[in-house]
């Protein structure tokens, strides 16, 4: 798996950066060119319920301008919750809003923040890190709902059930697939903790394809649901397939809040953002 999304055509890229995503003629193209993209933690194959409604009221599409794309939730009005890994610095990011009539439009960044603990090269040998980061918004999603931050309840055990929602591919190799949000049901297998918890569909425990994260989830929430709701957890931080290959379907990795919550409130309040 590679740590960075592969750069996009040189010229492609330079009027990106130069307009700032505001040429909109661009917005197709940056899109479907990142939904061919490989990245550490792929999208929901297998069969993920769509899920508009629900949790997936809280999740947008981020695009950067090296043709990256990668999964968020607001978590407040103006505050998205996703991976260090999927915004580093040296590009401009942007979320994806759809109106009323389903066309896309690109909405500004105002800010990003990446946890000073994150080590890329701990998270690419699927060892645990602080996989986190948080995007300051000029303005407040249309139609999306900040979910409830918390934190996984201890113990957790083998077994211990959460759902993941992103927005990548459902097919793998299919970039036509992705741009939906996804949700699925998973389990934590091996020993989970705080540091960091994996989980696999409990129908193929990992051992051949099923349920599990694919191209553009990286950041996407996992969730555990409890009296008054699902409260959002950790961030899907990479997968692989079925026997710990390369690929999606088999485990998918998580970078649980715990150690991490302090930060992101911390700097929601540096922010002026309230939670």
């Amino acid at each position: 798996m590679h740590p960075m999304p592969r750069n996009m055509p040189r010229s492609m890229h330079d009027r990106i950066a130069a307009d700032c995503f505001r040429q909109m003629k661009l917005l197709a193209a940056i899109v479907a060119g990142a939904m061919l993209l490989v990245w550490p933690a792929r999208a929901i194959v297998g069969g993920g319920a769509p899920s508009a409604e629900g949790v997936g009221r809280a999740i947008v599409t981020i695009v950067g301008s090296r043709g990256n794309f990668c999964t968020g939730t607001l978590i407040a009005p103006k505050l998205v919750l996703t991976v260090a890994h999927c915004v580093q610095p040296g590009a401009v990011y942007k979320i994806v809003e759809y109106g009323a009539d389903q066309k896309p439009q690109l909405r500004d960044v105002r800010t990003v923040a990446i946890h000073p603990g994150f080590n890329l090269q701990a998270m690419l040998a699927h060892r645990a890190t602080a996989d986190v980061a948080l995007l300051q918004l000029e303005a407040t999603p249309a139609g999306k709902t900040p979910a409830v931050l918390g934190t996984p309840e201890i113990p957790i055990v083998a077994g211990s059930r959460f759902t993941i929602a992103g927005v990548g591919v459902a097919i793998r190799g299919e970039g036509s697939s992705g741009g939906i949000v996804r949700a699925a049901g998973l389990v934590a297998t091996g020993r989970p903790g705080t540091l960091q918890i994996r989980l696999v569909d409990p129908l193929t425990q990992g051992a051949r394809d099923g349920l599990g994260a694919c191209t553009g989830d990286s950041g996407g929430p996992v969730f555990e649901d409890r009296q008054g709701g699902p409260f959002l957890v950790g961030v899907i931080s990479w997968s692989t397939g079925a026997n710990g290959a390369a690929g999606c379907g088999g485990l998918t990795g998580v970078t649980p809040l715990t150690l991490y919550r302090d930060w992101i409130l911390q700097t929601a309040r540096q922010w002026g953002a309230g939670l």
